[in-house]
């Protein structure tokens, strides 16, 4: 995997962590709300993983927010990535 996309999909798990973190809620809650597994989340969340573009429908949907309002901020996050 190139630098590139390491560090947007570090930025992306920062801003899901960040949403969840706000919510108040536990990875494994997420996952029930997303209908997506516990481990799942928090591979998106250590940007291990390369969530599809159904896997963020779902993740926005957990969150109780859309797709725009969870990538949003994704180029501030990118930058703040050394």
């Amino acid at each position: 995997m190139n630098g590139a996309k390491k560090k947007i999909l570090a930025a992306l798990g920062q801003l899901v962590k960040q949403r969840r973190v706000a919510l108040k809620i536990s990875q494994e809650e997420l996952g029930l709300r997303a209908n997506l597994d516990r481990t799942y989340i928090s591979g998106v969340e250590r940007g291990l993983r390369n969530p599809s573009l159904t896997a963020l429908t779902s993740l926005a949907s957990g969150l109780g927010i859309t797709i725009a309002n969870l990538l949003d901020n994704l180029e501030i996050e990118v930058e703040k990535i050394e």
